[in-house]
């Protein structure tokens, strides 16, 4: 697993932050070699295609929240169906990609990176509103609190959580309690603070074709 998140940063040419802090420090595969090995294919001279342009912004993306094509393609034709019908249909993808509680797990902190949090989500880690969720697709909503179980506290995966907490920042639309170790969604993410990796008009090209 550790391998193919290298490589798909490689392939990609940017940093996606797959692994947690590991992707912070020198041991970060992009610092040793920021490309796939084997032979190395020349680069044709010329602009990329727009095809081209637009599948790259879309693996980005996709890679970027770990989904699969089957997840991250029903994201972007729900959000396609609603144009007209919300103001910025950009920032409602980016909103309903933010929203899913794994990644919610990963941007409080409880989790170094989005794989590690949706494994802990789907071990039965966290609560919401006091009740058991299993499902990393959830859509937390608006005033959801988000905890973790009582009984997993003392597991090996959280035995630094506190030390880590006190120096993480929760993105303005999520409250984090660090001594309680819980989170709260307190309003909407917005395109600008997430600041995706991609462009977002490009991935809905690719699946408008």
């Amino acid at each position: 697993m550790r391998n193919n998140q290298c490589k798909t940063c490689r392939r990609l040419g940017q940093k996606l932050f797959l692994k947690g802090d590991r992707c912070f420090s020198q041991k970060c595969a992009m610092i040793r070699r920021a490309y796939i090995s084997g032979p190395q294919k020349k680069r044709k001279k010329g602009t990329p295609s727009e095809y081209k342009k637009s599948l790259e912004e879309k693996q980005t993306l996709k890679n970027w929240y770990g989904l699969s094509e089957k997840q991250f393609k029903k994201y972007v034709k729900e959000t396609l169906g609603k144009i007209g019908k919300v103001e910025n249909v950009a920032e409602e993808l980016i909103k309903k990609l933010e929203k899913r509680l794994d990644n919610v797990i990963f941007r409080l902190g409880f989790a170094n990176s989005r794989p590690q949090a949706r494994q802990m989500v789907t071990h039965s880690y966290f609560l919401v509103n006091g009740k058991p969720i299993n499902i990393p697709s959830y859509s937390v909503k608006k005033g959801d609190v988000i905890s973790i179980k009582e009984t997993k506290k003392k597991k090996l995966i959280l035995k630094d959580l506190l030390p880590q907490l006190k120096k993480k920042e929760a993105p303005l639309w999520l409250k984090l309690d660090k001594e309680k170790f819980e989170g709260q969604s307190a309003g909407e993410p917005s395109l600008e603070e997430v600041n995706p990796p991609a462009e977002i008009s490009l991935v809905f090209e690719f699946y408008s074709r």
